[in-house]
C-alpha cells in the first residue's frame, strides 16, 4: 500500500536522517545567492511555487509537517480570515540564519506557501514574508482571491 505524503513525512526513519546545518546554510545562503545574484528573491519565490506543485498538499497541517521535514523551521498558523492567513516561522534554524546572514530571506518558503494556498483554495494566491529579526521569527501573510479561480 502506497503511503501519502503526510504519512511519509511522519515516517520516523526519514526524520532520523540529518544533514549538518552548515552544509544547508552554504547552499541556501551563499551558493544560491551567488548563482542567482540580484534576481534571487524573484527566482526563489517562483521556485517555491514550482516546488509546491511537485508536492501538492491537501491541508495546512500537511504544509506544517512539510516545513518541519524540509528543515525550514516550525510553522504555526496564527490566524485565518475569509481571504487571508497569517503564519509564523520559528526555530533554531531560523534563529541561526537571522543571526549569521544579514541578507537572508525566505522567498522559497513564501512562494511555497502562496502556491499551496492556491492549490488548496483553488483560486489565485500570493504571499509576503516579514522578517522580525529581534523576535527571531518570520511572519508570512498569504492572501487569496476567490473571485479569481484557477
Amino acid at each position: 500500500m502506497k503511503k501519502n505524503l503526510a504519512e511519509t513525512l511522519e515516517d520516523s526513519a526519514i526524520n532520523e536522517l540529518q544533514i549538518p546545518t552548515f552544509g544547508y546554510e552554504l547552499i541556501r545562503e551563499i551558493v544560491l545567492d551567488n548563482i542567482l545574484g540580484q534576481d534571487s528573491y524573484q527566482i526563489l519565490y517562483w521556485t517555491g511555487k514550482q516546488l509546491a506543485r511537485k508536492f501538492p498538499l491537501s491541508s495546512m497541517g500537511e504544509v506544517v509537517a512539510f516545513f518541519q521535514s524540509a528543515g525550514w523551521g516550525d510553522l504555526i498558523i496564527e490566524k485565518e480570515t475569509k481571504n487571508e492567513m497569517e503564519l509564523t516561522l520559528t526555530g533554531e534554524i531560523i534563529n541561526r540564519r537571522l543571526e549569521l546572514y544579514s541578507n537572508c530571506h525566505f522567498q522559497l518558503e513564501t512562494g511555497f506557501l502562496a502556491e499551496q494556498s492556491a492549490l488548496q483554495k483553488k483560486c489565485s494566491s500570493e504571499a509576503v514574508a516579514e522578517i522580525k529579526k529581534r523576535a527571531k521569527r518570520v511572519i508570512f501573510t498569504v492572501q487569496w482571491d476567490p473571485k479569481d479561480p484557477l
